[in-house]
This record gives structure tokens, C-alpha cells and sequence, in this order.
């Protein structure tokens, strides 16, 4: 059974001990609420801000799961904490594990400080959970696709547009790369995961990864600089750092470049021209 009182005293709770800058939003002029606003929580939940008041009013229908989840991702809620908003609106909690998508507050925090620069949260399978702006700027919105197209892995191989915004001398080596990074997490989930499930697809789609996963091989892991190829901007090279969240199978991905190079100069140009750019 929903608890209403408990999940209204949760939820206006948590809002008011987070500040703008806790969650990457600016703190403007005349600011007199404690913490948070409803509507700058409403955006950060992806929902109305009538609906999200509703529920701090302990009103409205009972939210589904997937309401629940876009708040505790909104509010930076821990794991435990997540659960106990689960639990407040008549929910089971999600079980943890490899598939859970919950992001930890820690690397969303990291993220959210990260706006000027390209970054991204992705999960074992290379499935895009969070993007900066001048990330969308570089790649586009990653976190439209649903599915296993969600994979960056399972698009290569079955998304010829997928490859368009990779330097083509880097191809062949990306393909054996996402191979076999992907007969890594299948063999580290076991039969039954959503690795192996993608291994089954894969197998019957595609000629080329049939081929390559013939090969069997293991430990390939991406190279530090990557070889972007932007339709507005051209190309860039990038470093890439990576963070990991090891409890919960994520990463955070961090690309720069060089002061002064060309490609430092192209970035400059498309934090300024905006995720629109790209085409």
C-alpha cells in the first residue's frame, strides 16, 4: 500500500536539502525557497510540475514504477534511499545488481560539474544513461534508443550509421574491440543475461560479428585516444579518462583534448554552437 504522508515528507525532505548546484542547475536571483523548487525537481524527474507538487501534497494517483525511478534518479537518491521511495509508494524496490540503472549521486554529481566538457554515464553493455550537454553537442542524444539498440556494441553491428561518427581507419579495431568486450560481460553474467541475450541477436543478424566472435578473443580494451568525426566540425581527436562506479557496472567517460590542438579549438566552438549542431 502507498504510504502518502511518508512519501509527501520523503520527497519535500530530500528536495529541500539539495541546492541547485548539488544537481547542476544554476541558483539564479532571489532565491527563497529552501533547497530546490518543485518545478527545477520536476525537470530533473522528466515530469509535470503539477504532478510532482501532487505527490508532495500526498495527492494524485499512485505513481508507477517507472515514475519512481525517474525521481530517485532526479532527487540523487542513494540506493538505499531508492528503495525506501519504493517502498513508500507501494513498490517493490529493483533488485541490484549488473542491470541495475540506477546511478550512484557520486558520478552524477561528478557529471553534473562536467557541463563544459564532453561526458558521459554508461553501463557494462555501453548503454548511454547520462550525457553532458556538449556530449549531445559531440555524439547526439544517446539515451533516445531503446531495446538493445540501447548498446552501443549492438548498433555497430547492425547500425551502418552507428559507424559515421567514428574516423574509418579505427574501424576494424573497434569491431574486434566491442566483441570482445561483449564475450567479456557474457561470460562474467552467465547464460540468461542481458549480455548473452545480445550475443544470441547478434549471432543471427550479423555476418560480421558471426565472424569476429569466431575469433574468441578477450581483453581488448579501447585505446585512450579516439578518432571523432563530427558532421558540422569534422574530426577530432580525444582523449578518454574513465571513472568506475564498480557496484553498480557503471562508468563515467570524460573526453578532452590537448590545449591549443585543433581538435581543443573545435570543442570550443561546439560548446558554443550547442547540441543543435549535430545533424
Amino acid at each position: 500500500m502507498i504510504d502518502r504522508t511518508g512519501l509527501a515528507e520523503f520527497l519535500r525532505l530530500r528536495r529541500e536539502s539539495l541546492q541547485p548546484e548539488d544537481v547542476g542547475l544554476p541558483r539564479g536571483r532571489r532565491r527563497r525557497t529552501n533547497g530546490l523548487r518543485r518545478e527545477e525537481v520536476a525537470v530533473l524527474c522528466r515530469m509535470s510540475t503539477d504532478y510532482y507538487a501532487r505527490l508532495e501534497r500526498g495527492r494524485g494517483p499512485q505513481p508507477s514504477e517507472q515514475m519512481i525511478a525517474s525521481i530517485a534518479q532526479g532527487l540523487h537518491l542513494s540506493l538505499d534511499e531508492r528503495d525506501h521511495l519504493f517502498r513508500l509508494a507501494g513498490h517493490t524496490p529493483p533488485t541490484r545488481g549488473a542491470d541495475n540503472e540506477h546511478i550512484s549521486p557520486g558520478l552524477l554529481r561528478i557529471l553534473d560539474r562536467l557541463q563544459d566538457t564532453p561526458a558521459e554515464i554508461v553501463s557494462e553493455l555501453g548503454e548511454t544513461l547520462r550525457q553532458s550537454r556538449l556530449a549531445v553537442a559531440l555524439t547526439g542524444d544517446l539515451t533516445v534508443f531503446s531495446g538493445p539498440a540501447r548498446s552501443l556494441g549492438y548498433r555497430w553491428f547492425t547500425d551502418p550509421a552507428t559507424r559515421q561518427l567514428y574516423a574509418p581507419d579505427d574501424h576494424p579495431f573497434l569491431t574486434r574491440m566491442f566483441a570482445s568486450g561483449l564475450r567479456g560481460v557474457a561470460t562474467l553474467r552467465g547464460p540468461g543475461s542481458r549480455a548473452a541475450d545480445y550475443v544470441d541477436l547478434l549471432l543471427a543478424e550479423s555476418d560480421e560479428f558471426r565472424e569476429v566472435w569466431n575469433d574468441h578473443e578477450v581483453g581488448i580494451r579501447p585505446n585512450e585516444v579516439k578518432h571523432f568525426v563530427h558532421p558540422d566540425i569534422g574530426a577530432l581527436e580525444l582523449t578518454c579518462q574513465t571513472l568506475c562506479a564498480p557496484n553498480q557496472s557503471h562508468f563515467l567517460i570524460v573526453y578532452t583534448a590537448i590545449p591549443g590542438s585543433e581538435s581543443y579549438e573545435k570543442l570550443q566552438l561546439l560548446s558554443v554552437i550547442g547540441p543543435q549542431a549535430l545533424r
